[in-house]
């Protein structure tokens, strides 16, 4: 039985699978030297996109979807993201105030391709339209999946596939929602999000409407981020 069969045949699998090897190269991203956050970018979006057309036929549910509650929830929820701020709103913030972490020593390195390779080089914009691109097109369909289409269910029953897309079960609504939050240094932005992208997916019983959405949010934030040169954001 061939790698790509073993997948078909593993509901989780092919769910979990390509998010975390999505998330396991974001985590290495910034060990390699200065330029690795730039090259790694790179790397798993191209990776990203790999997966997404390879496993796309196994994924019934991975299909983009259009209504205007989505685009409304995407520009709505980028508003909420650029709008919240606040010293208990980041995660790099909230540990240190509730005493579970130390102010760091220097302050963190931003994901600005302008300090590595100039202002206005072909190499910046490069690395600039690429995030842009990711994080418009590729990861929207994998966190989808995995939060909404996998762990709200699985949450919710281990035999998830016999979970409908649109039942609404408390429980799993505020856990993948609170870890949805957790995964993002705005913590709180991120849970409104979540909650936003969760009740389009109740309300349209499927995932297009919420990808179209997050790819929304995600995109005007990236135009944001380069415009204001808000890279605390990226």
């Amino acid at each position: 039985m061939s790698f790509y069969q073993r997948l078909s045949n593993s509901p989780t699998t092919v769910r979990v699978a390509p998010f975390f090897i999505f998330v396991l190269l974001t985590a290495a991203q910034s060990h390699f030297g200065a330029a690795s956050p730039y090259w790694f970018y790179f790397g798993k979006t191209v990776v990203g996109l790999g997966m997404i057309v390879a496993l796309r036929p196994l994924l019934k549910e991975m299909r983009w979807a259009f209504s205007w509650e989505a685009v409304a929830m995407g520009v709505a929820m980028f508003a909420v993201w650029i709008g919240i701020h606040g010293e208990w709103t980041t995660q790099t913030s909230l540990w240190v105030k509730l005493g579970l972490s130390h102010p760091p020593k220097t302050p963190p390195a931003m994901w600005n391709p302008n300090v590595e390779y100039g202002v206005g080089s072909g190499l910046a914009w490069f690395f600039i339209a690429v995030r842009i691109l990711g994080s418009s097109l590729i990861v929207p369909p994998l966190e989808e999946v995995f939060y909404r289409s996998f762990l709200y269910r699985y949450i919710a029953k281990p035999d998830f596939l016999a979970v409908p897309l649109n039942q609404f079960a408390l429980t799993p609504f505020l856990a993948t929602i609170g870890i949805f939050g957790l995964a993002h240094n705005e913590w709180l932005a991120a849970i409104l999000c979540g909650a936003a992208y969760q009740w389009l997916v109740l309300r349209k019983n499927r995932l297009g409407d919420a990808m179209t959405a997050h790819a929304i949010t995600n995109f005007l934030l990236g135009i944001w981020v380069v415009w204001r040169g808000a890279w605390h954001f990226w």
